[in-house]
């Protein structure tokens, strides 16, 4: 295991370096409820992450039977207190944010309930595995509230995307699946090392590729095609230069393993 500066003070997130990989588990019981203790800790340990040479890939999971039963209603921002909304609806989107924005690739390891902020913490990761006994829904509606529309869409289709968001049905990991929004559903002992093996997969990339990937993919969503793939042709004229990419293609030819110094 590899130790990293900045984030042993932890008290509701877990972290696990080894091999490259960072296993990042919320382990706030009963649920893995979401509150202000949450999103300063998510949002320091994807600080770090983000910048640690020690971590190419990251697995996000939950302990015990919840991935994140979403946001904690104890910790609602108070409506009668000028600018209490706006300092809270920052905070929520910095948790989510820091996931998206990190540098390395983040796999969500679904293992049980993803309700409400616990689906959209699921959905900004860069690809979702769900056990066969754990679930999405989006209940704001059944609570008066709402949210989660455009990271709803960014994963499920518009008519799904409705149903999904106006019912607040649960949908099981096979549904999600077929839904196109998860990548493979697995038995619950089988999920986190199937995670795991997968982030070891991406991490014996060329990390500086994997990183230019994760951002054209981010970029790519608000581009039309022709300036995307303009975008996507400069990273690759400039990953050509480095000596990751002059190794890989080295380590290619003389077929052995390559060895990556992240520059």
């Amino acid at each position: 295991m590899t130790a990293l500066p900045g984030i042993e003070d932890l008290t509701v997130l877990r972290v696990d370096v080894a091999e490259g990989v960072a296993t990042v588990t919320i382990d706030r019981a009963p649920v893995n409820a979401q509150n202000g203790v949450f999103r300063e800790e998510i949002v320091r340990v994807f600080d770090v992450l983000h910048g640690s040479d020690a971590v190419r890939a990251i697995v996000l999971t939950g302990a015990g039977k919840t991935f994140s039963a979403g946001a904690d209603l104890k910790d609602r921002p108070d409506a009668s207190r000028p600018g209490a909304f706006p300092r809270h609806s920052r905070a929520v989107r910095a948790g989510f944010d820091c996931v998206m924005e990190c540098s390395k690739p983040v796999i969500a390891a679904v293992n049980g309930a993803a309700i409400g902020a616990g689906c959209v913490l699921a959905l900004v990761c860069d690809i979702i595995l769900v056990a066969d006994d754990a679930f999405m829904s989006m209940t704001e509606v059944d609570v008066g509230l709402a949210g989660g529309v455009a990271h709803v869409l960014r994963h499920f289709g518009q008519s799904d995307a409705r149903m999904f968001l106006l019912t607040a049905r649960r949908l099981s990991g096979t549904e999600l699946v077929r839904m196109n929004v998860a990548s493979g559903c697995f038995p619950k002992a089988d999920l986190l090392p199937a995670a795991q093996a997968m982030a070891r997969e991406i991490a014996g990339k060329v990390p500086l590729a994997v990183e230019a990937a994760k951002r054209a993919f981010t970029l790519n969503e608000y581009m039309p095609l022709r300036e995307g793939y303009v975008y996507e042709q400069t990273q690759t004229a400039l990953l050509a230069k480095t000596e990751d990419t002059q190794e890989a293609l080295a380590a290619f030819a003389q077929k052995r393993k390559p060895v990556f110094k992240g520059r």
